[in-house]
């Protein structure tokens, strides 16, 4: 009996793992609006941050119709810690700490897109990127610091630590490539990320990545090159 149980607790922590698996060329996706449908994530690094960047292709048609989370990364002392985040009425958000600034931008081109944001604490300056071009530079919680034992999360935005999700803010389509560092990165090393290179990510890496899918989210085939 004893053997019994150690097997069957063997198989749980098993099932509550984070798989590792190498995503080159493959993708996320999402294909309908729910609120129990996400990707979680995990970091390889669990320490402060004091700066980083975000990298990551999405291809969704909801930029006319409503708000939908791109990326969701949450510590225990702030559920909006670092956040992208898609408004219909203003474009691109890129929040730190809970504070947001705004990228201006009307709708999201119906084909795949690949983003870049990064962000310092020494500065505050937060930087934009969309398929290799950067946007104007804005300022944003300057001395911050974003917390450890983040909760990272694709497909939802986190209202609370790894939960509290809104299916109005949910994203229907597709996403690959999430790649983050802790770092911010160069313009030349932006515009390698866009073209295909890699610059050995040290929190996410996409040909690496720890996560686990709940609901109704498939992988599948890259629809981009």
């Amino acid at each position: 009996m004893e053997g019994l149980m150690r097997c069957f607790l063997i198989l749980i922590s098993f099932s509550n793992a984070f798989g590792q698996q190498d995503m080159s060329k493959t993708a996320f996706v999402f294909p309908k609006e729910t609120a129990d449908s996400y990707v979680s994530l995990e970091a390889q690094s669990r320490k402060l941050l004091n700066a980083f960047t975000v990298c990551l292709h999405i291809y969704t048609d909801l930029s006319k119709i409503r708000g939908f989370s791109i990326f969701s990364y949450a510590s225990k002392k702030n559920a909006n810690d670092i956040l992208i985040f898609w408004s219909k009425a203003n474009g691109y958000l890129l929040g730190v700490g809970g504070p947001e600034v705004v990228f201006k931008a009307s709708e999201i081109p119906q084909a795949p897109v690949h983003i870049c944001a990064s962000w310092e604490s020494a500065t505050g300056i937060a930087e934009f990127w969309v398929d290799g071009k950067p946007w104007v530079r804005k300022s944003l919680q300057k001395g911050y610091t974003v917390g450890t034992d983040a909760s990272i999360i694709l497909g939802q935005d986190q209202d609370s630590y790894g939960g509290s999700f809104d299916e109005n803010q949910s994203l229907v389509g597709d996403i690959g490539d999430v790649n983050m560092w802790d770092f911010v990165l160069s313009p030349e090393e932006i515009n390698m990320v866009y073209v295909g290179g890699t610059v050995s990510p040290n929190v996410l890496n996409w040909q690496a990545l720890k996560y686990k899918a709940h609901g109704e989210v498939f992988i599948k085939p890259q629809l981009w090159s």
